[in-house]
C-alpha cells in the first residue's frame, strides 16, 4: 500500500498538478493523495469509567501527554523568524531548533527550488503512520499554489480536530479560508497574512512621463485596461518599459476568469486570459515590455536605480522581499491598478497524527488572531495581516510608512480589494495549466510561432501532464 502511495504523491509533484482548492465537489484520484490513515478525532480527552462501574458511574479524565519535540516542515526562514519575533516564549537555540516551554522546535527547511520542498514534505508524510512521536511531522507549510493537494488529504488535520471555531476566525479574509477548505468543507490550515495585490509604480518615472507622481492622478491614467495601454504609449516615448516582461500581468487577468481551466474534463482557456495573451504581444511587439520573464535576472534588474520599468503587479510580501533593498526604496508608491487580484500567501497545518496538538493550536491562534500580536507583525515586518479589524485600523494609521514605498501608507490600498478576491474558478489543474500556457506563449509573443501552433503546443504538453483531459 505505502509503495502506491508513494508512487501515486511522487507523480502527482513531479508534474506539479495541484493549485488553489475551496472544496471541490469531487476528488480526482490523479491530483490527490490517498491514505489508509485514520484523521486526528476532535475529543482531546480520554474519558473511562471507574472500576467499579456497577456502583460507580463517575467518569475520569484523563488529558493526553503533549510531545517534547515540535516538528516543523518548510520552505524558507519567513515563518521562523515569525515565530522568533512574535511568538510568546519562543527562544532561538540555533538556525535549526528553538525551544516554547520545555518543548524543542525542530526546524526542517528545504527550498522550494526543483520542488524540493513538497518532494521532501510528500516522502515524509508517507511515513507518518509508522514514524516514532519524536519524528512525526507536528506542523507545515503550505502555498496557495499547491493548497489543495494537501488540504483534501487526510494528512492534514481539519483545524476544528484542534479546538479551533469558526468564532476563533471570523476576522479573517474569507478568501484565506477557501483556499483550505477541503471537499467536506472542513478547514485545513490558517494563514497569518492575506495578500491582495497592487500595481506598484516608479516615482521618478512617473514624473518624468506624467509629471506627478501623485497617487491619484497616477490611478486615473491606469484606472482600466484601455488606460493602461494608453498610458505604455507615452511611457515608451519617454524610453521606458510599462512592464518588464510576459508574466508581469498575468495574475491579474487569471485571477478575474470567470470560467475554470478544465470544465467537464475538458481543457477551457478562458476570455480573460485570451486577453492577457492579446495584451501581451502587443506589448511585446510595441516595445512596451522588456521581454523578460518573472524571477529572471533580467526582470529583477527594473527594481535597481538603472532599471526603466515603470510598474509591477505584487502583494505586500513583494513590497519588502523583492523591491526592497534594491537601492530604490522611497521611488515607489502604490495605487489599485485597472483590477483587483491576489497573489500567493502561507497557511499553517497540523499534521495528522501530531502529539503536540495543544501547541500548534496555540501557534495558531496567537500567529494569525490575536490583534496584538497582528499589528507587531504589520509594524515590523510590513506584512499585511489576515484580519480585518487591524487592518481597517492601520489603513487610516498615519504613524505607519512604508520605507520602500515613498513613506506612504498603503494598507488601504491593499484592504479595499481583499474582501472582494472571488475564488469560485479556481481548479486543481490551475498551475500546470498556468505554467505549461504561460511557457508556450512565449514562442508567440516573441514571433516564433503564431497564436495556433502555440496553442497547439500547450494542448500537446498539457495532455501529457493531465492524461485525463481533452480539448
Amino acid at each position: 500500500m505505502k509503495k502506491k502511495l508513494l508512487a501515486v504523491l511522487l507523480t502527482v509533484t513531479m508534474v506539479t498538478t495541484m493549485l488553489v482548492g475551496c472544496g471541490s465537489k469531487k476528488n480526482d484520484s490523479k491530483n490527490t493523495i490517498t491514505t489508509d490513515t485514520k484523521p486526528v478525532t476532535t475529543d482531546n480527552t480520554d474519558t473511562t469509567k471507574t472500576d467499579d462501574a456497577a456502583t460507580d458511574t463517575t467518569e475520569t479524565v484523563a488529558t493526553p501527554e503533549e510531545g517534547k519535540i515540535l516538528n516543523i516542515y518548510c520552505w524558507n526562514d519567513e515563518f521562523q523568524r515569525r515565530m522568533k519575533d512574535h511568538y510568546p516564549g519562543y527562544e532561538e537555540v540555533d538556525a535549526t531548533t528553538g525551544k516554547i516551554g520545555d518543548v524543542t522546535v525542530k526546524w526542517n527547511i528545504t527550498p522550494s527550488d526543483d520542488n524540493a520542498y513538497q518532494n521532501n514534505l510528500d516522502e515524509t508524510l508517507l511515513k507518518q503512520k509508522d514514524a516514532s512521536q519524536d519524528n512525526k511531522i507536528d506542523l507545515f507549510l503550505i502555498e496557495a499554489d499547491y493548497a489543495l493537494k494537501y488540504v483534501d488529504t487526510e494528512y492534514t488535520m481539519p483545524v476544528s480536530d484542534l479546538g479551533i471555531t469558526e468564532a476563533d476566525l471570523s476576522k479573517q479574509y474569507q478568501y484565506t479560508k477557501d483556499i483550505v477548505t477541503d471537499a467536506n468543507g472542513q478547514i485545513k490550515g490558517v494563514s497569518w497574512q492575506g495578500c491582495p495585490g497592487v500595481l506598484i509604480y516608479r516615482r521618478s518615472i512617473a514624473k518624468d512621463v506624467f509629471g506627478t507622481d501623485e497617487i491619484n492622478k497616477i490611478q486615473e491614467k491606469l484606472a482600466n485596461w484601455d488606460a493602461f495601454s494608453t498610458a505604455a504609449q507615452e511611457v515608451k516615448d519617454k524610453g521606458y518599459y510599462m512592464l518588464s516582461g510576459y508574466d508581469d500581468a498575468y495574475r491579474v487577468f487569471s485571477n478575474n476568469v470567470s470560467s475554470k481551466w478544465v470544465v467537464d474534463g475538458k481543457i477551457n482557456i478562458d476570455d480573460s486570459i485570451k486577453t492577457w495573451v492579446e495584451q501581451t504581444k502587443e506589448f511585446t511587439d510595441k516595445g512596451y515590455n522588456n521581454k523578460t520573464s518573472l524571477w529572471s535576472s533580467d526582470w529583477s534588474t527594473g527594481f535597481t536605480p538603472e532599471g526603466k520599468v515603470f510598474c509591477y503587479f505584487g502583494p505586500a510580501w513583494f513590497v519588502d522581499f523583492t523591491l526592497g533593498g534594491k537601492g530604490t526604496d522611497g521611488d515607489w508608491y502604490a495605487t489599485k491598478g485597472p483590477q483587483g487580484f491576489f497573489w500567493g500567501g502561507t497557511w499553517i497545518c497540523g499534521a495528522t497524527g501530531t502529539d503536540n496538538q495543544s501547541l500548534i493550536k496555540d501557534i495558531i491562534l496567537k500567529l494569525t488572531t490575536d490583534d496584538t500580536i497582528m499589528k507587531d507583525i504589520v509594524v515590523k515586518d510590513n506584512d499585511f495581516v489576515n484580519n480585518t479589524t487591524v487592518m481597517d485600523a492601520m489603513s487610516t494609521d498615519s504613524t505607519y510608512a512604508s520605507a520602500v514605498l515613498g513613506e506612504s501608507n498603503p494598507l488601504g490600498t491593499y484592504a479595499a480589494g481583499a474582501g472582494s478576491i472571488d475564488l469560485s474558478n479556481i481548479s486543481p489543474y490551475d498551475q500546470g495549466c498556468t505554467e505549461e500556457f504561460q511557457g508556450a506563449m512565449k514562442d508567440y509573443f516573441d514571433g516564433n510561432a503564431t497564436y495556433d501552433e502555440a496553442l497547439q503546443n500547450f494542448y500537446s504538453l498539457i495532455t501529457v501532464k493531465y492524461p485525463e483531459l481533452s480539448y
